[in-house]
């Protein structure tokens, strides 16, 4: 499945499409009086094409609606994402990340990324059967890394809630002093207030939903939609239609009422700390 458009373009698309349907015009009818085909009034609503600020202002004028931010978003999505810099394959992740405001993470057997140490990602990296060079390597460490600054900023940082068996905590990943760290550095985030931390214990036996790893992506803004990540072995699937969105909300939800409190998950990492 291919990569979808750039999340920026797909935002600014569909705030053309509520501007074009608000001014009751069809999809023909405004691609005639922009003087653009059809086609191509298509792809920008769907992000798969870039608008340039002349078109974009000339939108504005046809449909009579005046949006100050509307130039900005269309310059912000002619940027390229700042992980390109280290070379890495998107994947149509990364972007809805970075616009994110609260993530939604089940993960049953690893750590999420949000929350692993360097120890712990660098074993992860280094197990996997395409060997990376070293600057690849570091490279996939350093844009996770800055990825999880976001935990941390001290104004409006990102909410996670997180949930994941008590066998991550148990498999060895790298090693025992590697687990240790990754285990202290949980007990640490999960002091954070913007940190929710929810362990399924291993004698609350089968628990339906936690056969697939998922992640939920919601937004500041009511109109944008949460955007759904399933990750593959050859690709990533980036859903956003409500029917499938409201079964995974309605699947993390239950989830968490089988597993532990966030205290007593807190204290279950502490048992396997001390064991």
């Amino acid at each position: 499945m291919p990569t979808p458009p750039p999340f920026r373009r797909r935002r600014l698309g569909r705030k053309l499409t509520r501007m074009r349907t608000r001014a009751k015009l069809t999809l023909e009818e405004a691609a005639k009086a922009l003087y653009r085909s059809k086609s191509t009034l298509h792809r920008l609503e769907n992000g798969e094409t870039i608008l340039d600020v002349h078109l974009a202002k000339s939108m504005m004028d046809l449909y009579d609606q005046y949006d100050p931010d509307l130039v900005d978003q269309v310059l912000r999505a002619r940027e390229p994402g700042w992980w390109t810099t280290y070379g890495i394959e998107n994947q149509g992740y990364i972007d809805v990340e970075t616009e994110a405001s609260h993530v939604r993470d089940l993960s049953p057997l690893i750590i999420p990324g949000l929350l692993q140490t360097t120890g712990y990602m660098r074993a992860m990296f280094e197990a996997h059967r395409l060997k990376r060079t070293k600057r690849w390597l570091e490279n996939d460490i350093r844009v996770r890394q800055i990825r999880q600054q976001r935990l941390v900023e001290p104004e409006d940082p990102l909410s996670l809630h997180a949930i994941l068996e008590e066998a991550a905590l148990r498999k060895v990943v790298g090693s025992r002093e590697v687990m240790n760290e990754q285990l202290v550095h949980l007990l640490d985030m999960a002091e954070r207030p913007n940190v929710n931390l929810q362990l399924v214990s291993s004698e609350q036996g089968v628990v339906d939903g936690m056969a697939t790893a998922f992640t939920l992506l919601g937004f500041a803004r009511p109109d944008e939609p949460e955007v759904l990540y399933i990750e593959y072995l050859t690709g990533a699937l980036h859903i956003e239609e409500e029917r499938e969105l409201q079964e995974a909300r309605l699947t993390f939800g239950f989830v968490a009422s089988r597993a532990l409190s966030p205290q007593d998950s807190v204290a279950l990492i502490e048992r396997v700390l001390a064991e």
